[in-house]
């Protein structure tokens, strides 16, 4: 075992995993983060705790994962580049496993541009992949970048994301093929909506035997309304929502649209659950955190099962 978390010893007997996603609180009202993960306790096997996405200042992802950590839900700490150097990202890395954190996802994160501080510096003095190479340097090699041996060794289980829909498509096994190269143990995709098009990415994966090196988790998120349906169609980069989803959110109503977008999660989960290769779900549910247990349940993933 590399890290010896939850997840990576559910995975590693077989489990089909599910994972969910909590963004801290724009201020430090605790109870907030604690409701929202309270929604996800019992429901998933552990909640990735973002940092400061799209470029909005939120609690720190550290705080925030070890206060859910401390409500007895294991935490996936995510870390983007955009913000620290090597020598904080490694500080925080060394803090993190400290706390007692043993999951990471390593992200580039969005460009400050997007964000309520668009005028701030970056740094991204490294990217995603090579965040990858870092982390599995500093745990398996017991060595910061710059060579000096580490003192208490961070054992972390190393995640990252990827997108199976962002042009050119045949990159993106290219993409994930670098990325296991580079030490990567589980990653979670981008949300998915056209499942044929997964399912040939998925083929491609493991015509390469990628799916037998690295955990992949498919991404799914609810749609609560046509307007958020239709803002990921034309704005999100690299999202692919079919029209034909859309349309049958539409169909139904305005009522009725978040009861329709919950069916199509449902459905989507049992659909991937059949993909060989496919060892869990990523189920983000964010500001809806009070939906996964109908999501998980109605998917026939209740009750979690048990490391024991």
């Amino acid at each position: 075992m590399k890290a010896g978390s939850n997840l990576e010893k559910l995975l590693s007997k077989g489990e089909f995993v599910v994972t969910g996603e909590c963004g801290p609180p724009k201020g430090t009202d605790v109870e907030i983060l604690k409701r929202k993960a309270g929604y996800l306790k019992g429901n998933v096997d552990s909640v990735n705790i973002t940092d400061n996405q799209t470029s909005i200042v939120r609690m720190s992802s550290i705080a925030a994962c070890k206060i859910i950590k401390d409500m007895g839900i294991e935490p996936n700490m995510q870390m983007v580049t955009r913000d620290r150097n090597r020598i904080a990202i490694q500080s925080d890395i060394f803090g993190a496993s400290a706390l007692g954190i043993k999951n990471i996802l390593c992200l580039t994160g969005d460009h400050q541009s997007f964000g309520n501080h668009p005028t701030s510096k970056n740094v991204f003095d490294l990217d995603s992949i090579q965040l990858i190479q870092t982390v599995k340097m500093m745990r398996d090699e017991g060595k910061v970048l710059g060579g000096d041996e580490i003192t208490g060794i961070p054992e972390m289980f190393i995640g990252a994301a990827v997108n199976p829909f962002a042009d050119p498509f045949e990159f993106r096994v290219t993409r994930l093929a670098k990325k296991i190269k580079a030490g990567v143990d589980f990653v979670q995709t981008q949300c998915i909506y056209n499942l044929d098009k997964f399912e040939k990415w998925m083929e491609m994966v493991r015509d390469r035997g990628l799916h037998e090196k690295v955990y992949i988790l498919a991404g799914v998120t609810p749609i609560k309304s046509v307007g958020m349906a239709r803002y990921m169609q034309k704005n999100v980069a690299g999202m692919d929502v079919p029209e034909s989803v859309i349309e049958r959110i539409k169909g139904v109503g305005k009522e009725k649209c978040k009861e329709e977008g919950i069916k199509i999660c449902v459905e989507s989960i049992q659909r991937l659950k059949k993909i060989k290769g496919i060892a869990g779900i990523h189920l983000m549910a964010i500001e809806w955190e009070e939906i996964v247990g109908e999501i998980v349940k109605s998917a026939g993933l209740l009750p979690r099962p048990s490391v024991n």
